[in-house]
């Protein structure tokens, strides 16, 4: 894959990846992505993960057609995009690894005997290597905290690090907004801070393509890219509606979530409903952030909110769930106590509005059914 004349793409996919860092499901498998600046002075930019590392080698190979890489960018130490630092290393010894000083202490962590030429950079250093010059940006905690992009003054490309990824192989066609969502919240979510940071200094660049380490190359309307970033990072509001997530023992609260969702489809409100003991959570968790309001369904378990929304409320406030409305039904044949655990869960988020709650005992009555409507207007207000 070419991105410029000089810039190719030498990454891989695998298609048969099932859990992505240990907790996030891709049924679309997962893409891992490097890039080869082929210049007076060849660089490599970042390498992949470790299983995936012959077919990286051979792809360098034939991209620089017999010539060693002069330079190794490594903007970010996460084994999936450090792994094959060492390999590289060996086959092209006289290569020198440029990173900043908090990624080379990194380095010695992951590859305790490793030798190798240095070039350590500073934030808004450049490195000409012939006909392309290369600018490296900090990003520190996007999401971790030696990060670091780098903009090819030439080409106008900005190679992103982890912002802008995805899951998903680059075998499979997917829209991207959904699965960056995803990935967005479920790993950068919680420094949306530092990612404005980024995008502001971004916003000074004049960019033709952006290459992440995950996920397709961006050369097409990038404002909308960036837009969503934006606003993701901002924890603003994009999509206009309703989620509602519940858990459910017996099949009660379930009706009264269902109750709810169907009301506000009545009312021309958009309404996404998930089961969070049987949805894909992260799915559900990047849902929270994209929609304004969210309602709460769940019952009290063992003096405590049941256990897959107990969790799900631990995602959003691990990420700074904030700028958001609230609505809570909560079940409990004795002694219900859910929605004063979900209140307390969220005292701590900022601007949170949390709307009075509905209390079933155990099934439905006509006077929470009149509740939950009611409730309904609230959330589409």
């Amino acid at each position: 894959m070419k991105i410029s004349q000089d810039i190719r793409y030498v990454g891989a996919s695998r298609e048969s990846e099932d859990l992505f860092e240990g907790l996030y499901k891709v049924p679309c498998g997962m893409a891992y992505n490097s890039y080869v600046i082929c210049d007076e002075q060849p660089v490599v930019m970042d390498t992949i993960e470790q299983e995936l590392g012959d077919e990286w080698l051979e792809n360098v190979e034939k991209q620089l057609e017999g010539k060693a890489p002069a330079y190794l960018v490594v903007q970010h130490m996460e084994p999936d995009h450090s792994a094959n630092v060492q390999r590289l290393l060996q086959r092209y010894p006289q290569t020198t690894v440029v990173a900043n000083s908090k990624t080379f202490a990194m380095l010695n962590n992951f590859f305790p005997r490793l030798q190798c030429n240095k070039k350590e950079v500073a934030d808004g250093e450049r490195l000409c290597t012939g006909r392309h010059t290369l600018r490296f940006i900090f990003a520190p905690m996007v999401h971790w905290p030696e990060v670091m992009v780098t903009y090819d003054e030439k080409d106008e490309v900005l190679f992103s690090a982890d912002a802008f990824g995805k899951f998903g192989s680059l075998c499979r066609n997917q829209p991207w907004e959904e699965e960056a969502a995803r990935y967005y919240f479920g790993i950068v979510g919680k420094y949306g801070v530092q990612v404005q940071a980024l995008l502001k200094k971004a916003s000074a660049l004049s960019i033709k393509a952006i290459c992440p380490l995950h996920g397709p190359v961006l050369s097409d309307n990038l404002q909308k890219y960036l837009s969503l970033y934006d606003v993701w990072s901002r924890y603003g509001v994009e999509k206009q509606g309703v989620l509602v997530a519940y858990t459910s023992v017996y099949g009660h609260t379930r009706a009264a979530a269902r109750l709810l969702a169907d009301t506000l489809a009545d009312m021309v409100v958009p309404v996404e409903v998930y089961d969070l003991a049987r949805c894909d959570e992260y799915e559900a968790v990047s849902k929270a952030f994209r929609y304004g309001k969210i309602a709460l369904a769940t019952t009290t378990y063992n003096m405590q909110i049941f256990p897959a929304m107990r969790q799900f409320l631990s995602h959003l406030t691990d990420r700074n769930f904030q700028n958001r409305k609230v609505a809570v039904i909560e079940n409990g044949s004795w002694a219900p106590c859910a929605a004063k655990l979900i209140t307390q869960a969220l005292e701590g988020c900022k601007n949170v509005e949390i709307l009075p709650a509905v209390t079933l005992r155990s099934a439905m009555t006509e006077q929470n059914v009149g509740q939950i409507k009611q409730l309904a207007q609230l959330l589409a207000q």
